[in-house]
């Protein structure tokens, strides 16, 4: 069981595996979260295109409210704090985001393993479901739909695959 957030499920969307990814994991998310794809869809780059991929697939992805948002802090907005909690009251076994600067503190109140979105690459690979090549692409796609290239997160992403 996943928990992604809004930054995770526009990476993956942005590079055209959202399909897979809820095909091929339990994916859960919280009503807060559907609540910034849906602002992030308002405008108009690739950004907000991969935003409307994620809000058309919606029944795909269990939704929860989560209200308790009591985590937030400079590092954790209002969408990071409601999958904390939804990650702790499912029991679940990954958080994922594409937050760096959240990631070490999201990982101090998490039991579940806090990763990158990359990650899902890799366990496709795992998986059988994608090719190395094919997911270093991907990653390559992510990086510059992002605009990760020569950021941490990047940096971290290729180590996935070294």
């Amino acid at each position: 069981m996943i928990v992604a957030d809004t930054s995770a499920l526009i990476t993956v969307a942005s590079i055209d595996l959202l399909d897979t990814l809820v095909s091929e994991f339990d994916i859960h998310t919280t009503e807060t979260v559907l609540e910034e794809l849906k602002a992030t869809s308002e405008y108009e780059d690739r950004h907000a295109k991969a935003a409307q991929t994620v809000l058309d697939q919606t029944h795909r992805i269990t939704i929860h409210n989560t209200e308790n948002t009591d985590l937030q802090s400079s590092r954790i907005d209002e969408g990071e704090a409601t999958t904390i909690e939804l990650t702790n009251q499912l029991e679940s076994d990954f958080l994922i985001t594409d937050d760096l600067r959240a990631l070490p503190e999201l990982q101090t109140v998490v039991e579940a393993r806090v990763a990158i979105s990359p990650i899902i690459l890799k366990a496709l690979v795992k998986r059988d479901v994608l090719a190395e090549e094919v997911a270093v692409e991907k990653l390559e796609e992510a990086a510059k739909n992002r605009n990760w290239l020569e950021s941490p997160i990047y940096r971290r992403a290729r180590n996935l695959f070294k």
